[in-house]
């Protein structure tokens, strides 16, 4: 703590994130819980992104979003996990200033990005089932770029136009964050500074960078779901489905949980409930991505299946030629 202007005030200089409270004999429970999550997303995600680039058949509009989000999922991930996972090692749980208003500004970076990306995969889907003759025109990869790209400087301007106002903030009173990572709402009650315009700001840009994605997601499902009832074979409307299921289960788990954090009323039992749905929509998603993609895409299931196939014909054809050498080297009698 720092002396402010000589009074009786004094500055902040670090945080204490409260995590998920003082339970020692939980600790190395949740440290490996979270350890092996954070392992499984990261591989995970990874894996989608190289499976997408290394296989031909998967260089489409919705597998190159696919690939974004699960770069995007990989960058949450890092975000808050790893110093997660060191404050329930160590018990050191103190974060600075800086080190939090870091983590906030690529909190709210990735997490409007993820907004716009579910939307750009929701129209993208929208376009292959609504409109499937004119989908190769309109879906080109001029659009595809444009999209992403749009989505990932969306999440700049999300984190750097709050991220401006809240580094001004003096913090001269209590420092414990009830979170297990810096969430805005938390810092700004925790603030001695004037904050009518900072949460005025966060609060636009919140319903600016969250409802029009939301809205433009919405519409486009219920699109999708209108032209899917419209088919009339029970095999066209499973197929066609298919082709946007897991998309639609990741939305309704990412935006659930939002929903439920940040719009419903907080009554005693949500906000006891608070922490638990955060860890849905910033640790639990990245995680699952992987797994509801690759198991309910026929192509990605394809596309490991070659992979791996092809890793198995390569070691098998390395283990036979060097088979013989070894075994010759065994039997041969010694000077």
């Amino acid at each position: 703590m720092a002396d402010t202007e000589g009074g009786n005030q004094t500055s902040i200089t670090e945080f204490i994130l409260m995590g998920f409270g003082n339970l020692p004999e939980l600790q190395i429970l949740l440290f490996l819980l979270f350890l092996a999550i954070c392992i499984v997303t990261m591989a995970g995600n990874i894996f989608i992104v190289a499976l997408v680039v290394a296989d031909q058949q998967l260089h489409t509009p919705m597998y190159f979003f696919l690939a974004n989000l699960s770069c995007l999922e990989t960058c949450y991930t890092s975000t808050i996990l790893p110093r997660m996972l060191a404050s329930l090692l160590t018990g050191d749980k103190t974060i600075s200033v800086s080190g939090c208003m870091t983590q906030f500004y690529f909190v709210s970076f990735f997490g409007a990005t993820e907004c716009s990306l579910l939307a750009a995969m929701s129209y993208d889907r929208y376009l292959a089932i609504c409109k499937p003759l004119h989908y190769a025109v309109l879906m080109n990869g001029s659009l595809c770029l444009q999209l992403a790209a749009g989505s990932w400087i969306s999440g700049l301007l999300a984190g750097t136009t709050p991220m401006s106002f809240m580094s001004q903030l003096s913090f001269c009173g209590p420092n414990k964050i009830e979170h297990f990572f810096c969430e805005s709402t938390k810092i700004i009650t925790l603030s001695c500074s004037d904050t009518y315009q900072l949460e005025l700001v966060t609060t636009i840009l919140a319903a600016l960078f969250t409802l029009p994605p939301f809205a433009l997601t919405l519409a486009s499902y219920v699109c999708i779901i209108s032209t899917i009832l419209r088919i009339p074979s029970t095999t066209g409307r499973q197929k066609a489905f298919s082709t946007c299921s897991s998309h639609l289960i990741v939305v309704t788990i990412f935006y659930g949980t939002l929903i439920i954090v940040y719009l419903l009323p907080k009554t005693n039992t949500l906000r006891d409930l608070n922490k638990v749905f955060s860890v849905c929509y910033t640790i639990l998603t990245p995680m699952v991505n992987p797994f509801i993609y690759s198991l309910r895409n026929r192509e990605v299931k394809e596309a490991l299946r070659k992979i791996v196939s092809k890793c198995l014909d390569q070691w098998f054809s390395t283990f036979l030629d060097s088979g013989p050498i070894c075994v010759y080297g065994l039997l041969r009698p010694s000077k």
